[in-house]
């Protein structure tokens, strides 16, 4: 009997992580943290191996044949729109966001660390140059439609 209140405990555990994990995954509008205009649709998924990645699935400003000049490696010349720009991050279930991957601005072709937590509705992409978060930037995304 108690093995199968372990289970049943287990199970509505893990329901509640991917309850959580719901409200981060989706399509959602960057906003440029200088201008305060959207710049793209990121649609944020789970592949596979089981980490999350963000990937710009609609140009909202510019020509739409944009490419990332400055990326390097086999993103270099990439276009924007399909350009991957979250990549290898882990859902933390305690803090309820997604951490230890890569965020690559296409303006600079950098890669940073990087965390996405909800907030209010919206989602805050920290960017920074350290895996703490000391020094960087956030940035403000809001659900799209």
């Amino acid at each position: 009997m108690e093995r199968y209140i372990f289970i049943i405990g287990l199970l509505v555990c893990s329901l509640g992580a991917s309850a959580q994990i719901s409200h981060i995954l989706g399509k959602w509008k960057t906003v440029d943290d200088k201008t305060g205009k959207n710049y793209a649709v990121v649609s944020i998924y789970q592949s596979p191996d089981g980490l999350y990645y963000g990937r710009i699935s609609q140009l909202l400003v510019g020509p739409k044949n944009l490419v990332c000049d400055q990326c390097e490696g086999e993103d270099h010349n990439a276009p924007i729109e399909g350009l991957v720009i979250m990549r290898g991050m882990k859902y933390d279930a305690k803090k309820n966001q997604l951490v230890g991957g890569k965020v690559l601005d296409p303006e600079s072709g950098k890669f940073y660390y990087g965390k996405i937590y909800p907030k209010d509705g919206k989602l805050i992409l920290r960017g920074s140059l350290d895996k703490h978060g000391i020094f960087g930037r956030n940035q403000t995304w809001i659900r799209a439609k």
